[in-house]
């Protein structure tokens, strides 16, 4: 039995947003008990030239949103990336995973050959749909979420592999 483009995208990427939701809890809850201003968290990041915590999860979201629209063959929705708190990435996550909920499988199988052109830096690049998933979208979609994952455990938020995870 194959895997289709659906199966690969949609429920991963819902999955990987529904649990940066639950670390996302676990970091104002952590942050409330230790008496550490939210910003701290969400401004936080690795390594001077990285992105902070609140763009990870900005960007984490737009690669999901846009890997449904795109293999769908409808427009990308914009976001004003202007959230300014734990309560405003909820909200764009939640909008995310309601946005990727309305697609189903005969919108988004059968896109493996469609050509999906990005501008990147002024540059187009374009992928086969199957491309795009596999070789650019789940891999920047879970770098992101990874990066906000270890700057969060980098400041001391109790997290651990399950809630990465999530649910298995």
């Amino acid at each position: 039995m194959s895997v289709s483009m659906y199966q690969a995208s949609v429920p991963a990427l819902i999955r990987g947003l529904n649990n940066l939701s639950a670390i996302l809890d676990k970091a104002a809850a952590d942050a409330a008990a230790r008496h550490i201003a939210p910003d701290v968290l969400l401004n936080a990041r690795l390594a001077p030239d990285m992105f902070a915590l609140t763009r990870q999860v900005q960007i984490a979201s737009d690669s999901a949103k846009g890997c449904a629209a795109r293999l769908a063959g409808v427009d990308v929705p914009s976001y004003a990336d202007d959230e300014a708190s734990f309560a405003d990435l909820q909200q764009r996550i939640a909008k995310t995973v309601a946005f990727l909920q309305g697609f189903n499988a005969g919108q988004i199988d059968g896109s493996e050959t469609r050509e999906v052109v990005l501008k990147v830096r002024g540059d187009e690049i374009r992928f086969s749909g199957q491309n795009y998933l596999l070789g650019f979208v789940l891999p920047n979609f879970y770098f992101h979420l990874t990066a906000a994952y270890a700057i969060l455990r980098h400041n001391g938020v109790a997290l651990g592999k399950m809630d990465y995870l999530g649910g298995v």
